[in-house]
């Protein structure tokens, strides 16, 4: 049936893209070819791997202003005293805890004495860390849809002597709190049983840790791991709780924590046929796409430059870890034109000005960051990955001109950015001195390994720096203290920053951390954060890429 349903909607996207893309329509970059590029990634849809996941116990939220958000859980009962309750009116709200992080499908079984006069209505409220089931959601202040939150009211109209109610949404959490809103009184019920069935499409065995492994690089490693697998869905979703969709700088890390733990390649392959099968009509690729109800990008496209030059360089690791120089060669067109119109945004003099190329620069979770040094390193760094693998594809002559195209952004970079004096890269007008823009311009080469370690160094120490904003920022600047040499350092950082997040009690790791302010929120109310996601998940890549590092 999986196996039909996919030929079939395959067939009736084919259709539509044949008509709305024809050959002969040479104005749509890509045109004949998205549809043959839809179904393939169709065809390499996973299958979901599904576990039944069970609650260990009751807890009780208790306020600790030294906890996580100023809350934490402690055991309030066994499972089995909870299903020796009886529901009736006015019994006050439990919470059942699962032990874990799941993302999956709910359900619950109630057993009556064989009759119920009237419906019965719950509130369950799913919460991934203990303060979104202690923080009261209206009136909602947040500046995304309140739908995200995981609260459901649920009507159970007749109750026979045994029933199982699923909840048909997906859910991502550890707690659910179960509150009884209404129920005659003239019987009682009791909760016989309660699940999860959880899904992901990690599957595979990640490799051991070295014997002297530290015990909290193991934890780093495990929740890691744990956050990566639940985002393993049937393409990378950035969180199962929000946004549940694919975005390309979360593609790109899971990726490559993906090639150093569970090697589910078809999965990489499928997410990068996706975002080229709807791509806009110019060939820029859009930075998320929607799975659902259908495959689609939102409006016209979100179009992110520091994303979709990333595009290239997850093909470049995709090719280089599986292998796969057919999918690479496939999609090389896709990887060429992002770079033609990121060129778009040159000045003459060879820097990157958005203005020439307006779109959103992500980088991190900071508004007062300055990107204008951060998106040049970028592009350049993209560019030299992705002629990496023209090399490897045996494409070089086709852009042959890039080697001095990056050459000359290293050379006009250098010139506008760094400060020989302080050995820091300023950015902006304002000549600002943020971490990125010291990261970018080492991982682009811009600043050589010894300038690079400087730089470094020198914005570590300095107290008025723009700091980094959150774990996928995070990732980029490990990557930058490895690349300069600064093994101790970049050991130190990580085991400091998500270390802190194990610390805290983080199952899986999550979109914003901010070691200084628990409750920091790019939407304006912190229960809408996602406590699993993607970009989070990188300690995996590094624990395992670099074991003389980090497991010793």
């Amino acid at each position: 049936m999986t196996r039909l349903y996919r030929a079939f909607a395959c067939f009736c996207l084919f259709s539509l893209l044949a008509y709305a893309v024809s050959a002969q329509d040479t104005s749509i970059a890509f045109g004949p070819e998205r549809a043959r590029w839809f179904c393939i990634a169709q065809e390499v849809q996973p299958v979901l791997q599904q576990t039944v996941v069970e609650p260990v116990g009751l807890v009780r939220p208790v306020r600790d202003s030294s906890a996580f958000q100023g809350w934490r859980m402690e055991p309030a009962g066994d499972m089995q005293q909870f299903y020796d309750m009886t529901y009736k009116r006015g019994t006050p709200s439990v919470i059942v805890d699962f032990g874990r992080h799941v993302t999956g499908y709910f359900s619950f079984s109630l057993h009556t004495d064989g009759w119920s006069d009237a419906p019965i209505r719950f509130r369950f409220t799913f919460g991934e860390v203990p303060a979104e089931l202690t923080t009261p959601f209206d009136p909602y202040p947040g500046g995304l849809s309140r739908g995200w939150l995981q609260d459901e009211i649920v009507t159970v109209m007749t109750c026979p002597e045994h029933i199982t109610v699923p909840i048909d949404r997906r859910m991502a959490f550890r707690y659910v709190k179960i509150e009884l809103l209404g129920v005659s009184g003239s019987f009682q019920f009791d909760f016989t049983g309660m699940r999860v069935r959880a899904v992901s499409s990690a599957s595979g065995t990640p490799m051991e840790l070295a014997a002297g492994t530290p015990e909290m690089i193991r934890r780093i490693n495990a929740v890691g791991l744990a956050t990566l697998g639940e985002c393993m869905q049937t393409v990378y979703e950035d969180g199962p709780k929000r946004d549940l969709r694919l975005w390309i700088g979360d593609l790109y890390l899971e990726a490559l924590a993906n090639s150093y733990s569970f090697k589910n390649h078809d999965l990489t392959k499928r997410c990068l046929y996706l975002l080229a099968s709807l791509a806009d009509s110019t060939g820029w690729v859009s930075a998320t796409v929607y799975e659902r109800p259908e495959w689609k990008i939102q409006g016209k496209g979100t179009h992110c430059m520091d994303y979709s030059l990333l595009y290239g360089v997850a093909l470049a690791d995709y090719v280089k870890y599986s292998g796969d120089t057919a999918t690479g060669r496939d999609l090389w067109p896709v990887v060429k034109r992002q770079v033609e119109v990121a060129r778009e945004a040159l000045d003459p003099a060879g820097i990157y000005d958005n203005a020439l190329k307006p779109s959103w620069l992500v980088f991190d979770w900071k508004s007062d960051l300055n990107r204008d040094a951060s998106i040049q390193g970028l592009m350049t760094f993209a560019v030299d990955r992705s002629y990496e693998l023209a090399r490897m594809l045996g494409t070089e002559k086709e852009v042959s001109d890039w080697p001095k195209l990056t050459a000359r952004m290293k050379s006009a970079a250098r010139n506008a950015y760094y400060d020989r004096k302080s050995g820091l890269v300023l950015s902006g007008p304002d000549k600002q001195a943020s971490y990125l823009s010291q990261v970018w311009m080492v991982l682009s080469g811009t600043l050589s390994a010894k300038e690079g370690a400087r730089a470094l160094s020198a914005i570590m120490e300095s107290p008025d720096a723009c700091r980094i904003g959150s774990p996928y920022a995070y990732h980029y600047f490990i990557e930058a203290l490895i690349q300069c040499g600064l093994e101790e350092q970049a050991r130190t950082a990580l085991i400091d920053y998500w270390g802190g997040m194990v610390h805290k009690g983080a199952d899986t790791f999550w979109e914003v951390y901010d070691p200084e302010d628990d409750f920091k929120s790019p939407y304006g109310f912190f229960p809408i954060n996602s406590y699993c996601h993607a970009w989070s998940c990188t300690p995996v890549y590094f624990i395992n890429k670099y074991p003389e590092v980090f497991q010793r």
